[in-house]
């Protein structure tokens, strides 16, 4: 799914919660491919690297809206999590950081947003 259905996905009845887990899925699966791709390959790691911070920048803008349905100090916590994705982020392209935190604290968010059981889950 990307950033673009997920935008679209969000303004129909689509329980937002399996959108975002499904989304995190996605970007967490080419974080973990980007991980153990060559370091050469720089296009991988790039394009796994900036759609993730796509996301997370979705996320806090979600949060920082009108009419967002979480508790403020929820939205604060998420809107705080994005800037650090961002930051780490940043260290990572100039390679001074592992990308192992971003795959981690998807996977932490994932589980809060977990689905009934029987749809996809990240290994």
């Amino acid at each position: 799914m990307s950033l673009q259905a997920y935008q679209t996905a969000i303004t129909r009845n689509e329980d937002p919660r399996q959108t975002e887990y499904r989304l995190l899925a996605q970007v967490t699966r080419a974080l973990m491919a980007a991980e153990h791709a060559d370091k050469t390959d720089m296009q991988t790691r790039i394009t796994a690297l900036d759609h993730n911070r796509q996301v997370w920048t979705v996320f806090a803008n979600d949060c920082s809206g009108e009419g967002n349905g979480l508790s403020p100090a929820l939205r604060a916590q998420i809107i705080s999590l994005s800037l650090w994705v961002g930051r780490h982020t940043s260290l990572v392209i100039r390679n001074k950081e592992d990308i192992g935190p971003l795959i981690e604290i998807n996977r932490i968010i994932m589980q809060g947003l977990m689905p009934a059981a029987g749809t996809e889950q990240v290994g």
